[in-house]
Order: C-alpha cells, then structure tokens, then sequence
C-alpha cells in the first residue's frame, strides 16, 4: 500500500526541524584593556540564550561553561584566558544552533615574540590574499580604519545601527576572524549612513552605533587604550577622520578633537600617564595633517608616545620627524599623497607586522600581500620614557 503524500510531508517537515544549523559567523575581540580575556562574538539566525564551552589544550575535562540569558540574534560573552604560550578551544551555542569547535592562540610569554599585525582600509580585504599574513601567525589585528564601506542596498539610507556590512566583512575572512582577536580603530567608512553628496542630508553617524553595536572593545569603543604588559607595549585608539573636509557640516565624520573636547582631554590624559615602554597610537586621518592641529598641540601628544599608525591614504609610507615615525598602511593601493617628511612612500597594497620580544625593541615590517618586506624598522625608545 502506498503512504499517503501527506504523511510524507509531514516526516520531512519533522526530520528538518531536528536539523541543528551551524554557527559560522564568530569573531574575537578584547573588551578588557589587557589581554586577560576575550570576548567570542557570533550571529546566531534566531534570537536565543549565549552559550560558550572554552577550554585550554590538554585540559578538555575543565571545559569553561559561560551562559548568558539575552535572548539575542547578534551574542558577545567575555571569557577568561589565563594561561600563556597555549592554545584555547570553544564552541557556541545558541538555542539548536552551534558551531564546530574553533581555536585560538593565547598570548606568549616573556621569552617567545608576540606578533601584531595592522590593517588599514580593511574593507578592500576582499581583494587581498590574506595567506601570508596568516602565515605570519599574529596573535592580534588591529586595524587603521575604514573597516567597511556603505552600500545603501545593505541596510537602506539613515539606518544607524544596521550590522550588514560588519557580517559582510567576516564573512570575507571567517577563519581569520574566529582565530584572531580583532580590535579596529574607527573611519569615516565605518560611520557613513547615507552617499556622498552636497546636500542637507545627514550622511554620517557621528556616534558610530553599529560599530559599537557589532564590536565590544574597551573602554567607550569609539576611544580605547589597550595594553600588553609582558612586552611593554600600549595601543591608543582614537576617532580622527576627514577633520578638515567635513568638521562642523553634516558631512561631519569624527568627535570633537579640539582642545578641550572629551577626545583630546582623554588623549592628553593617556599620554601624561602613560605605561613605561611603547606607546603607538591609531587613528584614520593623514598624520601631517594632525600634527598641525591645535597650533601643533597633537603632534606635542603624538610625539609622547613612540609611533603613530594612520589608514588614512592608499599606500605605504613612513614619515619621521626628530626621528618619530608616522606610518601609513592600507590594504589597497591608490593615489599618494607623501608627507612632507617621508622616507619611504610605495604605491603598493598590504599589511604592518610588529615583532615584539622582552630583549629587542619592537620591530615594525611593512610588508606587500605576497610576502615581499619594503621597509623594517625598530621603533625608538622615546626619551620621555626609558
């Protein structure tokens, strides 16, 4: 006797609703302003409880079970990392969703080298081969800005806390994304709700909601300072883009920066007292532009720390003045506009590693897609710290 095709249908509809979809959209980040925790990040496809299983290796009977009752489609649990010179493993889960289980490397101890790579545009990535700098085996990205780029088809003109192109941009990379932390600094890319034009519109959201939204990193987000203490070394994050073209206009893209803002008080405030060691600080907008800033008052800041990292062009570049290095990285190539005090300018697309051990000052290589190093320097110990 044949089934009836109703029953058929209804065994098929049963068997696919047991079906437990996969995670695949996770990233890491640091909430913390040392490496003491990390925080996984996922999209799950419906909204549910936070549920992360992390355990070092070897030490699988100890699994580290974190739940978070938040009933969310877009999840951010911080977990603990203690141990140095390991690997961790973690799987999410969220509702039948989860993923497989995934891996990352903690941080190294005094006598091994930590390594740090810097991306500046990171939107073009999906044009870039990323095999050597995963051959590089970084412990840390930190990006230069303009993490993604506004198409209004992703989340429609106006939209603030729309996340489309922050999963787009995972989307690009997922194994580097789940296996290294990854802490950007803010663009005006990353705050664009609206085209380019000349109108009245406001085409920027000057407080970058979903940015905020999508990544937990420390401190306010759109400001963070972060430190690794083993090897003496402080990053600086701050909101600098577009100052002169859009400053006080509805094209308007960062914070105040002006003296007596919040975000040059707090920077003043950082550089005064600042950690002994390295300080290198972040940002988007040209470095010869900013160290005119307030009658030369910025690059008086700047130039307490030891090196300052900028996206702001399509190419690579180190600058020095009295001997300060400003870099300019950018994963894509284009136009040049060399500082005044260039020493090396290349229209070439890729990437910045810095190589950091307890003995050596930290080592800073400009390097090209295909491997190829075009500049490498050691970062100079700054007489205002020693």
């Amino acid at each position: 006797m044949k089934t009836p095709l109703f029953i058929l249908t209804l065994v098929f509809m049963i068997n696919v609703s047991q079906i437990t979809a996969q995670i695949t959209r996770i990233w890491l980040t640091h909430q913390t302003d040392k490496p003491s925790h990390v925080v996984i990040n996922w999209e799950s496809r419906k909204a549910g409880n936070s549920e992360v299983y992390l355990y070092c290796e070897n030490e699988k009977d100890n699994e580290y079970h974190i739940i978070k009752n938040d009933n969310v489609t877009l999840h951010h649990v911080e977990a603990p990392i203690e141990k140095k010179d390991v690997q961790y493993y973690y799987r999410v889960v969220t509702g039948n969703e989860k993923s497989e289980t995934y891996s990352f490397k903690s941080y190294p101890s005094e006598q091994n080298e930590l390594r740090i790579a810097v991306l500046g545009n990171t939107f073009n990535i999906v044009n870039a081969d990323l095999s050597k700098l995963i051959n590089d085996d970084p412990h840390l990205i930190l990006t230069a800005g303009d993490n993604v780029h506004f198409v209004s088809g992703d989340c429609g003109i106006g939209v603030r806390d729309c996340v489309t192109p922050y999963l787009k941009l995972i989307d690009v990379a997922p194994e580097m994304f789940r296996s290294i932390p990854f802490m950007p600094t803010l663009g005006n890319h990353d705050k664009a709700i609206g085209p380019w034009n000349d109108g009245d519109t406001l085409l920027f959201d000057i407080d970058a909601t979903a940015y905020l939204k999508f990544f937990k990193l420390p401190g306010d987000g759109w400001k963070w300072k972060f430190e690794i203490p083993d090897f003496k070394l402080c990053f600086i994050s701050l909101d600098l883009h577009h100052i002169k073209e859009s400053f006080g206009s509805n094209q308007q893209t960062c914070r105040d920066f002006r003296v007596g803002s919040e975000q040059f008080s707090w920077y003043k405030t950082m550089m005064a007292t600042r950690p002994e060691g390295y300080v290198i600080t972040l940002s988007n907008e040209g470095n010869s532009v900013m160290r005119s800033q307030e009658n030369g008052l910025w690059q008086d800041l700047f130039q307490k720390g030891n090196a300052v990292i900028t996206g702001y062009g399509y190419f690579a570049e180190r600058a020095e003045v009295d001997g300060f290095p400003y870099f300019n990285t950018s994963v894509a190539a284009g136009t040049l506009y060399p500082d005044e005090y260039s020493k090396m300018i290349q229209q070439v697309g890729g990437y910045m590693l810095l190589r950091c051990s307890q003995s050596n000052p930290p080592n800073v290589e400009m390097k090209k897609f295909d491997g190829e190093i075009i500049d490498s320097i050691e970062i100079p110990l700054n007489t205002f710290f020693k």
